[in-house]
Order: structure tokens, then C-alpha cells, then sequence
């Protein structure tokens, strides 16, 4: 009986309602946040107080230091972003938000970063720039764009070439006659495709395209931008008007070639003024000088390179093919010189 008891009355306390205290609130669950707080002031660092909204070349400023600047990726990717939205969305011939001297020392260093989205939205904005203020900077930049050619990291090369590309489409001449601009960048090409030239003997030797790890997929496209750079160096140029039309217009035939110059620095290749420069460093404005270096220092590596990459096939024996007619129209009047008379 005591059992049945006890059970009734365990039976009747889920039934009753329990009693409260007047003035007693409810207890709080065990996860109760208090958000009864209230602030009395909010400061904001770098407040400013201006009415008047910056000015488009002040942000092209801002944006243009925190792409140069800024530890993070995303936001020197998004700062390029912006900058290369301004440029495309300005009024034909309106000027430049901030000249393009200022533009490039501060872009050119991106073309070594190490995010890759950061490196295919510099090469968009420089798209935009205006050929001919990027002539003149073809020094500076070529200074980069060896150092990403000679690159660690694949990628880097990879698009370090195709930064190379873009400027040869816009400034070709400029590129191969630039201070250090023909044999330095031609020894970068050596050395990045491992055509180097032993120094002991005079076999075509030395690194393999191994060397750099991962370059079998960029061989192909090592090939054509090295036959457009020794396009632009080798091939001569046809003028627009013929040998008949020559002869038909003396005495007037070549007078561009008598015109004020067009160039910021026309006589920089005399070097009046500066130090003395090496074979390495020296401007060659001749086509036949460049013939002159490249046969002496480049040519037989080159022709063991291209036949090599032919036996290859595939799309690198077709990139050397091409390499292979420059060769044959840049070097095809060119007659040896002895040097040594």
C-alpha cells in the first residue's frame, strides 16, 4: 500500500501549479546574453569633416598608392580594379588623371607579385596606357620584366613574357634599342629557355628547360615572343613608299631622315653625358649593330635551340618554325665583320 501511495502522489505533482511570489521575475535561462548595455559615444579614427567630395585625380592617387603599398592581395587586386575602370571609362582624348612618369615606377614592381590576380589586372591596366608616354619608360620596365623572366616561380615568368609582349606591340623599336635592352634581355631569354653558351668550350650546353621547373607548357610561348623581340631587332622594316617611288620623288627621297627629331632624348646612344657603358649596356640603334651582337653572341645557340625544338613536334615544333623564318629574314643580308683587324 505504501508503494502505490507514493506513486499517486508523484503522479499529482505534474498537475500543480506552482505558486509565485508577487515581485519575483522569472528565472533566467542558462544562455541569457545581456544586451541591456548602452554606449554613450562611438570614435571613429581618421574622421573627416569636409563638405566637398575628392577630386577624380586624388582618388586615382589613393587607389594608385594602395596598389603600389598595400600588404594585402585583395586589396591591391581591387585597387588595380579601379584603376583600370577609370582609364577605360575616360572621354577619348581627355588627358590622364596623373602622368604616365608617375603611373609606371610605382606599377612596374607588380609585375613580380606573387598573387596571380593581382599580376593579370596590372597587365589590363597597362593596356590602357598611351603608347607613346609608355616609350619612353621602356628602360624601367624591361628592368622587371628580366628580373620576372628569370623568375623562381613559373608563373611569374609566364607572365613576365607576356608583359614582354605587350610592349613590344607598343614600342618595339624603343625595346631593342634601350639602354641594356638588347643583349640583356636576349641573355634572360637564354637563360630562361636553357640555351646558355658554355664558357669553357664552344658547345651549346648548359641548363635543360628542367631547370626551372614546370616550363614545358610555356616552351611554346618562350618561342614566339623571343621571335617577335628578334623580329623587331632583325627584321628591317619596309618604308611605306618603294624604289620607284625614290627614284620619282628626288631629290626629296629619305628626307624624314632629315626632319627634327621626334624622341625626348634623340642623341642618347652617344652617351655625351653619362658613364661609360659595357657591350651589355650599350644602346644599339643600327640594325646592322644588333646583327653584329647577336651573331657573334647568340646566333649558334639560338639554331641548336630551334632544331632541337623541332625534333620535338607539337605545338613547340611549330613555335620554332616560326623563330626559324625570323632568323632567316633578320640575318639574311647580314655579311660577318672580323672584329679582330
Amino acid at each position: 500500500m505504501g508503494s502505490s501511495a507514493r506513486k499517486k502522489k508523484e503522479k499529482k505533482k505534474d498537475f500543480q501549479k506552482t505558486k509565485l511570489k508577487v515581485g519575483k521575475t522569472k528565472a533566467k535561462p542558462d544562455n541569457f546574453t545581456d544586451t541591456s548595455f548602452k554606449s554613450k559615444s562611438i570614435t571613429v579614427n581618421q574622421q573627416s569633416l569636409t563638405t566637398n567630395a575628392p577630386s577624380s585625380s586624388s582618388q586615382f592617387s589613393h587607389y594608385l598608392s594602395l596598389a603600389s603599398s598595400s600588404k594585402s592581395d585583395t586589396q591591391r587586386r581591387d585597387a588595380l580594379s579601379y584603376l583600370t575602370t577609370q582609364l577605360a571609362s575616360k572621354p577619348v582624348n581627355t588627358p590622364m588623371p596623373l602622368p604616365t612618369a608617375i603611373i609606371l615606377p610605382k606599377l612596374l614592381p607588380l609585375i613580380l607579385d606573387g598573387s596571380a590576380s593581382v599580376r593579370t589586372q596590372l597587365l589590363k591596366f597597362l593596356r590602357l596606357l598611351p603608347d607613346a608616354d609608355v616609350a619612353d619608360r621602356a628602360e624601367s620596365a624591361l628592368l622587371y620584366i628580366r628580373a620576372g623572366m628569370t623568375h623562381l616561380a613559373a608563373e611569374i615568368r609566364s607572365d613576365a613574357l607576356a608583359v614582354l609582349e605587350w610592349l613590344l606591340e607598343v614600342a618595339d623599336d624603343d625595346v631593342v634599342a634601350c639602354p641594356g635592352g638588347w643583349v640583356k634581355t636576349l641573355k634572360s631569354f637564354m637563360s630562361m629557355m636553357g640555351w646558355a653558351v658554355s664558357n669553357t668550350t664552344s658547345k651549346w650546353t648548359a641548363a635543360s628547360k628542367a631547370s626551372f621547373g614546370k616550363s614545358g607548357k610555356s616552351f611554346p610561348k618562350q618561342l614566339l615572343v623571343l621571335a617577335q623581340f628578334l623580329k623587331a631587332g632583325l627584321v628591317e622594316v619596309q618604308d611605306d613608299f618603294s624604289v620607284k617611288a625614290v627614284r620619282t620623288s628626288w631629290p626629296m627621297a629619305n628626307s624624314q631622315n632629315f626632319m627634327i627629331p621626334t624622341s625626348s632624348n634623340a642623341f642618347a646612344h652617344l652617351n655625351l653625358f653619362g658613364s661609360s657603358r659595357d657591350e651589355e649596356g650599350e644602346m644599339y640603334i643600327d640594325r646592322e649593330d644588333r646583327q653584329r651582337v647577336f651573331e657573334k653572341n647568340f646566333l649558334a645557340a639560338v639554331n641548336t635551340g630551334v632544331e632541337i625544338a623541332k625534333k620535338e613536334g607539337g605545338e613547340a615544333g611549330r613555335a620554332a618554325t616560326v623563330l626559324a623564318k625570323v632568323l632567316k629574314e633578320g640575318m639574311a643580308d647580314y655579311s660577318a665583320v672580323d672584329d679582330t683587324q
